[in-house]
């Protein structure tokens, strides 16, 4: 060869969209490239970015292998490098173009430090003259060695939840442990190394098995004991599970009622989130995969103690959770005494969306009745998030609720974030939240 390096820049078109958006498959192709081609395998990062593309790179000890996709356009720009002779760039071409469904390609090779180009140096001419001068026997027993030493690879495969401006990554253990395409979105279980199982609607992060306390503690503990007497509970989305898990801690519950849209968010939870979905089977719980929008509509007057909207942000099938048609109906089908709570986004990243729904809040339950709450969820956008607690009657969130209850409570189920302590204090609002909201 007459290059220290040779430099493939490729682009593969017409390629399968769902195979570029999937980072376990792309990371497992670009790597059996390059053991195809004969290289040998140092490391791996992939990212995954919302809502398409992947880009990753394969470190190989003979330099790397590197990707970036747009499954929007069927495209994908790889870029082969590799030194010496022993591997040959062009068995990795031929391999990642079928790899990817590819209708076309084109590559374009270029020889990277030309020898010609290159000053020869003593040292260059002292490793000529050592080489010429190794026995035969010893330089094949050097090959041999060569063959048989273990390369210690290190993935680093990621899940990439970003927005125009920020992002949040969690690297995981490479393989996705669920994934299907329902009619309302994409679903994802991914086992991450800092949280756990993770799942992802539409590549956005719902709950992990290591925050997710946070969440579903606050979203009912808090509107239940504040109530006092609560029978019967309507969820509407929280496919999870979670949410009615918490809520079915609560003995003097008899009824819940859980409405979710996507069997298939349901489906994932009862097979790789069973801390979450341990409560599909309760008997007080009635699971319907339905409209939630329209089983509202459809319910009567005053059914409900509680009604509680788990819902995901507002686009897609929850968008119509967020109007006021919705939350009028929620009011009516709540009893005289009864309360509603919602998670209601990030002060930080929807403070419009944000405004918008507690303004409706106001004009059905009435200036008074409406409170914000707050949690912090490290997985969540800025990590402080937000509950709505909207009273039809008297109960007030804070001021009267039993705390030597809640305190027994909290203990006898060991709760991991709520207590009575946190009960007050969550509606505790820093200035920002309040003016936005209240003002």
């Amino acid at each position: 060869m007459k290059a220290l390096g040779r430099h493939i820049l490729v682009e593969y078109y017409e390629c399968a969209e769902q195979i570029l958006n999937d980072v376990p498959l792309i990371e497992e192709a670009m790597i059996a490239a390059a053991k195809e081609a004969g290289a040998t395998i140092i490391n791996s990062t992939f990212h995954h970015f919302s809502p398409f593309g992947v880009s990753g790179v394969v470190v190989i000890e003979e330099s790397h292998l590197a990707i970036h996709t747009w499954p929007e356009y069927g495209y994908a720009a790889v870029d082969i490098f590799t030194c010496g002779e022993t591997v040959d760039p062009w068995i990795a071409y031929r391999f990642l173009e079928k790899a990817f469904e590819a209708g076309n390609g084109s590559a374009m090779e270029m020889q990277r430090g030309q020898m010609q180009l290159l000053p020869v140096t003593d040292k260059t001419e002292l490793l000529e003259e050592r080489v010429s001068k190794v026995p035969k026997q010893e330089a094949l027993e050097s090959s041999n060695r060569k063959e048989e030493k273990t390369i210690r690879t290190n993935r680093q495969i990621w899940f990439t939840e970003r927005n125009e401006d920020t992002a949040m990554s969690l690297r995981h253990k490479g393989d996705l442990l669920f994934k299907g395409q329902s009619p309302y979105q994409k679903v994802e279980v991914y086992h991450t190394f800092a949280y756990g199982k993770l799942l992802a609607l539409d590549g956005l992060i719902m709950c992990t098995e290591r925050d997710e306390y946070g969440y579903h503690e606050m979203i009912t503990h808090v509107p239940v004991i504040a109530h006092g007497a609560v029978r019967r509970v309507l969820v509407i989305g929280g496919g999870d599970g979670g949410t009615v898990r918490e809520l079915l801690r609560h003995d003097s519950i008899d009824e819940v009622i859980m409405v979710e849209i996507d069997a298939m968010v349901v489906e994932a939870a009862r097979l790789h989130l069973p801390t979450f979905s341990s409560a599909f089977n309760h008997p007080k719980l009635k699971l319907l995969i339905e409209d939630g929008i329209e089983y509202v509509k459809n319910s009567p007057d005053e059914s409900f103690d509680l009604v509680i909207v788990d819902s995901t942000d507002p686009v897609g099938p929850a968008k119509g959770l967020f109007s006021h048609e919705f939350y009028r109906d929620v009011h009516r089908i709540l009893k005289p005494e009864g309360i509603s709570v919602s998670q209601s986004e990030s002060s930080y990243y929807a403070p419009k969306v944000q405004r918008e729904l507690y303004d409706c809040f106001r004009s059905i339950w009435g200036n008074e009745k409406v409170f914000c709450y707050l949690a912090f969820i490290p997985t969540y956008p800025s990590g402080m998030w937000s509950f709505s607690f909207s009273s039809k009657g008297s109960v007030h969130p804070f001021e009267n609720f039993d705390e030597a209850y809640a305190k027994s409570f909290a203990t006898q189920h060991e709760l991991k974030y709520y207590n009575q302590e946190m009960h007050r204090a969550a509606f505790a609002l820093p200035s920002f939240v309040r003016d936005l909201l209240f003002k």
